[in-house]
């Protein structure tokens, strides 16, 4: 994409301009100045952690024509300087702009929640694929165009990556995006410029305290998506609700676009009519307004039922036919790091789940205890510099359904392990007599314990880290994946551990 410098400026209202602006060209937007290139407009942000500002140098160096900034910097010779007052409304006006508002040129779905998102949006992939359309993924795993892949580092983009990936999308042929939608991106307007078709709520539980503050804060961030639906153009918009959750009334009331509603009740469009959850497969039998269901789904557990109602409700909103989404959801194989069965020829059996809340960790036990004839292992701990208040929550959770706990890291970030485990372990208070318990810092070591003690018909449930390959120490980051460990442990000749 390029636009003139010209043509850029005059979309940015109160800007001032330092320097002399000619017939330069500007072929890319970026708030990052290690991504600067020649022609690039480099936007200056005021983070928590950094500023902008203090890396102009860098990107005149890497060839900037023109710098975005909201301070009295000093002229830079041969560059344009574009002063605003605020450079983040800026951007969030800019962005979209920019990039020719490419949401408006495909059907757009986003799918918000707490949790199943990532499974949920997946599910929707398939059934679109699977009829026929081009679908661009965007979500915590990664970024999909079509059928290449690239790495997602964040759930939802800043809004100038956001609009650079849908420009992408837009240019490939896409006709679909499926993406999820963040409480973060919606409370600081990443998904400013994208006017949704679809939207869909899976659940609304504690998390991210940190940044909200408090619960109310964050089911009014989620709730964003869906007061603004009726927002732009767009013809035939749906918003959709788990009524099992009890934000759904909260913020179905403020909607003004059609609605389709899931849960347990028949009151609703979807619901089920029986489901039986195994080890490997779930059978499930849904009304839907379509006809009813029978599904054979290569996951199981009672949140994936909620998840599969919430792809089968935006999927019928987007005119998707009865035997079309039979067949996709037959097709689905599952997502890396959502209750995934690790199978190394151990007599026991291991999942790795992304589990990293207390309802998700709640969600996961409880199916992990349907089909337990042993012993339930429960191996998780808490990220650093995130909410605090879950972790007793957490522990308390994971000492009232599993057998044995072994408390261990996730990603410390900045804080120390140990001061995690010890916010963790305050809900292990009055832990009863048949309740093992085991406090392992090291995670590598806690999850070689665990299944160097495991029994024939155990489970153990390695909670909180998920698809990640990766773990976020204090001074570095380092290769870990959770599934890796178990399959090394084995091949390293501990069949009969």
């Amino acid at each position: 994409m390029e636009r003139s410098l010209k043509e850029v400026i005059r979309q940015i209202p109160q800007a001032s301009i330092r320097g002399t602006v000619l017939d330069q060209t500007i072929n890319d937007l970026t708030i990052d100045s290690r991504t600067v290139q020649p022609g690039s407009l480099f936007i200056c942000l005021k983070g928590v952690h950094t500023d902008g500002h203090q890396y102009i140098g860098k990107a005149v160096e890497l060839g900037a024509a023109a710098i975005l900034v909201e301070e009295d910097v000093p002229p830079v010779p041969g560059t344009v300087l574009i002063r605003v007052p605020d450079t983040q409304k800026a951007m969030i006006s800019l962005a979209p702009w920019f990039y020719d508002y490419p949401a408006k040129k495909m059907r757009m779905i986003g799918v918000t929640g707490t949790n199943g998102k990532t499974t949920t949006t997946n599910i929707l992939r398939t059934l679109l694929t699977n009829t026929g359309h081009k679908v661009g993924l965007i979500g915590t795993i990664n970024v999909m165009i079509g059928d290449v892949v690239e790495t997602s580092h964040n759930t939802t983009p800043d809004v100038v990556d956001l609009q650079k990936i849908l420009y992408r999308m837009q240019q490939a042929g896409c006709d679909y995006v499926v993406m999820e939608v963040s409480s973060h991106a919606l409370a600081l307007d990443r998904v400013a410029g994208i006017e949704f078709d679809t939207a869909a709520l899976t659940n609304i539980t504690q998390d991210h305290l940190d940044f909200h503050g408090t619960m109310e804060k964050y089911r009014e961030a989620k709730a964003l998506l869906f007061t603004r639906l009726h927002e732009g153009t767009k013809p035939n918009k749906t918003a959709i609700f788990n009524m099992d959750d009890p934000s759904s009334p909260l913020i179905m009331d403020r909607v003004r676009t059609r609605v389709m509603t899931y849960g347990k009740s028949s009151a609703n469009d979807v619901y089920p009519l029986s489901f039986h959850v195994g080890a490997k497969q779930m059978e499930l039998k849904l009304h839907t307004p379509a006809g009813e269901m029978d599904l054979v789904l290569h996951i199981t557990g009672e949140f994936n039922v909620y998840n599969v109602m919430t792809a089968v409700c935006a999927a019928l909103a987007e005119g998707l036919k009865h035997d079309d989404i039979v067949r996709g959801l037959d097709r689905f194989g599952g997502v890396p790091g959502r209750f995934q069965l690790i199978d190394a020829g151990q007599p026991f059996t291991v999942i790795v789940d992304y589990a990293h809340t207390p309802d998700g960790l709640d969600n996961v036990l409880r199916t992990a205890r349907q089909i337990t004839k042993g012993r339930l292992w429960a191996v998780f701990g808490c990220g650093g510099d995130r909410d605090r208040k879950k972790r007793p929550v957490m522990g308390k959770i994971a000492l009232d359904l599993a057998d044995v706990l072994v408390v261990t890291s996730d990603n410390p970030r900045s804080e120390d392990p140990d001061a995690i485990i010890d916010d963790i372990q305050a809900g292990l208070n009055d832990a009863p007599a048949n309740k093992e318990i085991h406090r392992i810092t090291d995670r590598r070591q806690a999850i070689e314990f665990s299944i160097s003690h495991a029994s024939p018909d155990d489970v153990i449930m390695i909670a909180g880290k998920g698809h990640e390959n990766y773990q976020i120490l204090k001074d570095r980051t380092i290769h870990f994946d959770d599934g890796e460990v178990v399959r090394d442990f084995f091949r390293k000749g501990n069949k009969d551990a």
